[in-house]
């Protein structure tokens, strides 16, 4: 066939396109494949211990048992679908609890809101006792305040200690780290002094190691050189300190309207990210701060409210395929029971129904609210309070289970797609959709909403599963495996 265009007239558009689609794939390598926990629990640096996760754990599952004895109470308390239909009397839950535990599927044929309801009761009540805290992070700011230095200095030291003491006892969380004070002008020498303490105790009980998925989550930030100067910081301890470069990861909270849209009207999402040169591993939005600094007042500093969304999707595309990921903000509003019995003063009726009603009111408000970040793609959020535990794996398990059919049917369609079209010899260009199906079991399973056999109806093996890779389960099925 006769061509016009030769390969020297070609070559050198060919080159300046092949250098720029080089660099957008540099800037943009695709979403993570490794594991992202789904919350991030916030507590007090002077309360922490080694045992922290685990006494919260406890705590979250006392709370359960407490205001939710039995998995009826919890789906009406959270407005599960179908949990109006759910049985009220102790004879029929009870005869409806053995009939799950003994042929769960036979009742989900007949009872799919019973199935799913208890379903994630018995997963909530599992993860409470194995892994209730996924990410944790020991706070220097908000829930510490302003302290005397002194005081702020020995709780440094001993955070540092602890986090050592829960790495060789084994129990720290998958994720942890600490946040410090804003780097602005009037917290920036407090905030680099608990840096370097808490680094320093750290690194001298384990001989340089840091825990891992270690961050610093640094609040508040406004500008570049805030991170910059966090990053700079985190160079000089490491390599003092004898810690593997890079070892220590920076957490961004975007809680103020110049962290979204620059002076000059840029977004300056990508900017602040870019200036810790590697080292941002994920960015948090803090939904009242960002509120309050736009004049929402505080009747109407909602979770869901507009100015939020808009925030959160800014966030959102400015960070798209490049591997940060980002986490939501708070409910402010804790579940916690006013009224507490004392052994010579037990609570009466009227003190219980006050305490259950708070405690489920808190509940509810924070299903919905994690309910609306998970729409938005936003898979991780804050935790203040060990009650909220229950809320946060209620939730996630509620969107994995009830998406689960769907997903299945959708990733196994666009494998069998992909590996024909590579059979072919045609190219397949919707791989990124393809691995956004699959990241969505690898998310499940990890945190113990699915489990292996659920994510196998797909028809993907195990051993795929855990190459957590979409190309590769194409490449394998497209040279006979699978």
């Amino acid at each position: 066939m006769k061509l016009t265009l030769t390969s020297d007239a070609l070559n050198p558009i060919t080159q300046r396109l092949h250098e720029a689609n080089d660099r957008f794939a540099a800037w943009f390598p695709g979403d993570s494949v490794e594991r992202q926990p789904v919350h991030t629990l916030y507590g007090g640096a002077h309360l922490f211990k080694s045992t922290t996760p685990a006494k919260l754990g406890s705590l979250g599952l006392r709370s359960l048992e407490t205001y939710a004895p039995n998995f009826v109470v919890f789906a009406r308390v959270l407005g599960m679908s179908g949990a109006e239909s759910l049985p009220t009397e102790a004879k029929a839950i009870d005869s409806l609890t053995r009939a799950l535990r003994e042929d769960p599927e036979a009742v989900k044929q007949a009872n799919e809101p019973a199935w799913m309801a208890y379903t994630i009761y018995s997963r909530v009540r599992h993860k409470l006792q194995t892994e209730p805290v996924e990410d944790m992070r020991i706070d220097f700011e908000d829930g510490y305040g302003n302290r005397p230095d002194e005081e702020e200095d020995g709780h440094a030291v001993n955070a540092g200690k602890q986090l050592a003491a829960g790495m060789a006892e084994g129990v720290l969380p998958p994720f942890i780290g600490i946040r410090i004070k804003p780097f602005t002008r009037e917290s920036y020498d407090r905030a680099v002094r608990t840096l370097d303490l808490v680094l320093t105790a750290l690194a001298e009980e384990t001989n340089g190691k840091a825990p891992d998925h270690f961050v610093v989550t640094l609040p508040k930030v406004q500008i570049p050189e805030q991170v910059a100067a966090l990053a700079d910081l985190l160079d000089m301890l490491e390599e003092k300190l004898g810690v593997e470069a890079g070892a220590v990861g920076i957490d961004l909270m975007i809680e103020t309207p110049q962290s979204i849209i620059a002076r000059d009207g840029s977004i300056a999402v990508r900017g602040l990210v870019d200036a810790g040169r590697g080292r941002v591993k994920s960015v948090a939005y803090g939904t009242y701060d960002y509120t309050a600094l736009v004049n929402i007042t505080a009747h109407y500093q909602t979770h869901t409210h507009p100015a939020a969304d808009f925030a959160r999707h800014m966030l959102q595309v400015s960070l798209a395929g490049t591997g940060v990921t980002i986490c939501d903000g708070a409910t402010t509003i804790m579940p916690i029971a006013p009224h507490k019995a004392r052994p010579d003063q037990p609570l009466t009726p009227q003190q219980m129904a006050e305490n259950m009603a708070t405690v489920h009111y808190g509940w509810k408000l924070h299903y919905d609210n994690i309910m609306h970040s998970l729409r938005h793609a936003y898979y991780q959020g804050w935790d203040l309070n060990p009650a909220q535990l229950p809320i946060r794996y209620a939730a996630v398990y509620h969107f994995f289970l009830e998406s689960l059919r769907d997903a299945s049917v959708r990733l196994n369609a666009f494998i069998n797609k992909a590996a024909q079209a590579t059979l072919s010899g045609n190219t397949f260009d919707d791989a990124a959709t393809g691995q956004g199906l699959l990241n969505f079991f690898l998310r499940g399973i990890a945190c113990g909403a699915l489990t292996e056999e659920e994510a196998l109806a797909t028809g993907v093996t195990m051993d795929e599963l855990r190459g957590r890779s979409f190309i590769k389960i194409v490449q394998n099925r497209a040279h006979g495996g699978g």
